[in-house]
């Protein structure tokens, strides 16, 4: 049996460029971002330039770059999930890459349902049971919303099942405090249970379903009448 690949290995040089790409693109839609840094390092450096100035070891000057860095890095991780979540707002199937990116256990399945005008209701597993996010508009997907509820009722059980529309009108969750919103629902299930429902809606989602509307006149028994309907 082949063993499952080892994720690649991220080198110095490469998550420098890493975090170049994500300072670059914070700068470009954030204009608190570059003051903020500046400050970040300027207040360390200035703390041990006035340490040594009084006399004390030189030994300070590396705590205060290392400070700095430290300080640097905090800005850089706040300013880049703020910027990111502007640049998400509106675009569709955002909500399932931010849940991807969190951390912890969190199942998703982008677009289990969805119409042409990218309406998308999304399908998210994890700790606190089931959850659905729902873009798009809201006349179409509350009718999406409800429909994907009565079906993964019928194999969920007890288990909790959540759902969230993204948006900023009243009711809605806006893209920027989704994080926040499922951070902080309940852990109701344990990852053992996360691993057998995960296993039972992969099975409701490969089952065939029969196509809505009139039967194709090639797939219709002998003697049904064109409406579809038996006597």
């Amino acid at each position: 049996m082949a063993k499952a690949a080892e994720p690649e290995k991220v080198g110095f040089f490469q998550r420098l460029r890493q975090i170049g790409m994500v300072f670059s693109f914070t700068a470009k839609r954030d204009k608190l971002f570059v003051p903020l840094v500046a400050v970040a390092v300027v207040v360390p450096l200035a703390a041990v330039g006035v340490l040594i100035a009084l006399g004390f070891s030189w030994i300070y000057l590396a705590l205060g770059v290392l400070v700095a860095l430290l300080a640097t890095l905090i800005v850089l991780n706040f300013r880049s999930n703020k910027a990111m979540m502007t640049e998400a707002e509106g675009q569709p199937g955002a909500a399932a890459q931010i849940v991807e990116t969190m951390r912890g256990d969190w199942r998703v399945t982008p677009a289990i349902a969805s119409t042409t005008q990218f309406d998308f209701v999304h399908l998210v597993i994890g700790r606190p049971g089931v959850i659905l996010l729902a873009e798009g508009n809201p006349s179409r997907i509350r009718g999406m919303l409800g429909q994907e509820k009565r079906r993964l009722s019928k194999v969920i059980g007890s288990t909790d099942l959540h759902d969230f529309v993204i948006g900023n009108e009243e009711g809605q969750i806006p893209i920027a405090k989704l994080r926040t919103t499922l951070m902080k629902l309940p852990r109701t299930i344990t990852g053992k249970e996360v691993n057998a429902l995960e296993t039972r809606l992969k099975a409701l989602s490969a089952r065939p379903q029969m196509p809505r509307g009139a039967i194709p006149k090639n797939m219709r028994p002998q003697n049904m009448p064109r409406g579809g309907r038996t006597r």
